[in-house]
Parts: structure tokens; sequence; C-alpha cells
């Protein structure tokens, strides 16, 4: 069942899709963007599949809006983040969601093939929470949320 979070501050929201086995770093994400600055309505999903159902509104996710923004894990089960990596960026209708690749792996082939499969950045995720909850602020919302102009939704 997809987990939902809503955080309302300054500026326009933004739909973002957290694709995340770890129930740990989903709360850790989900609360990091709570205590945040930009305007976001956080969707969890926990792997490949369930992405691509959420993205191409199948099944319980008919009615969902299409992400501003994919926060995307590596390694999760049934389909893993390079597989769905390359179903998004060769998907026409998806193609120019920006997907953000947020992974423990600190491994150059991963970060390559991220890269080579048309990832908008790669970041490994921060062992501490407070690291953790500053590379969110500052890379997430401050960076995506108020530099970089995000294609309008479909």
């Amino acid at each position: 069942m997809p987990l939902t979070s809503q955080a309302k501050y300054a500026g326009k929201e933004i739909e973002i899709l957290l694709v995340e086995d770890n129930p740990a770093d989903v709360r850790l994400t989900i609360k990091a963007f709570q205590m945040g600055r930009l305007r976001n309505k956080l969707h969890s999903v926990e792997d490949g599949e369930q992405a691509l159902a959420f993205l191409r509104h199948e099944g319980i996710y008919s009615d969902v809006t299409r992400p501003d923004i994919i926060i995307l894990d590596l390694n999760m089960p049934n389909m893993d983040g390079h597989e769905l990596l390359t179903e998004i960026k060769t998907d026409l209708d998806l193609l120019t969601i920006p997907v953000i690749v947020l992974t423990t792996s600190e491994a150059d082939k991963d970060i390559l093939q991220s890269y080579r499969l048309h990832a908008n950045c790669y970041i490994t995720k921060p062992i501490t929470m407070e690291r953790f909850l500053s590379v969110i602020s500052s890379a997430v919302e401050d960076f995506w949320g108020n530099i970089v102009k995000l294609p309008k939704n479909e």
C-alpha cells in the first residue's frame, strides 16, 4: 500500500514519488520533507513494479497525480532501480520526469550505469540522520524545488 505524506510551506507544491523498499528510509525521507521548507506531496511505493503502476495510473493508482520528481533507490525486489530507470527513460510519457537516484551504493558501476540510463543526479544516502536531512534539504529542496525549472505535469 502506498504511503503518502504532505508538507506545505512556501512556494509551489511539488509532487514527489519515492521508490524505496526500506521502511526506515521511507520514514526518514518523509520526516525530512515534513521538516523542510518545500511545499510537497510525497507518495511512496516499495518497488519498481508499483512505481510503474503509479506512473501509468494503473489499478489503485488510477487517480494519482503525475509526479514532478522521482526519488529512486537502486536495490529493490521485483524490479530494481536500474530496470525501472530504463522503463521510465524509454517511455515517451514518462521520460521528462527528473529521476534522482538516492541509494547506499557508492560503486562506480552503479553511478555510471545510472547516468547512462539518463538519471538526472546520483546521491549516496548519508549514514547519519542529520546528514540525511541536510542532503534532502540542499539537494532536493533547494536545487530541485527552488532553482531548477521542472516540466509541467501533463
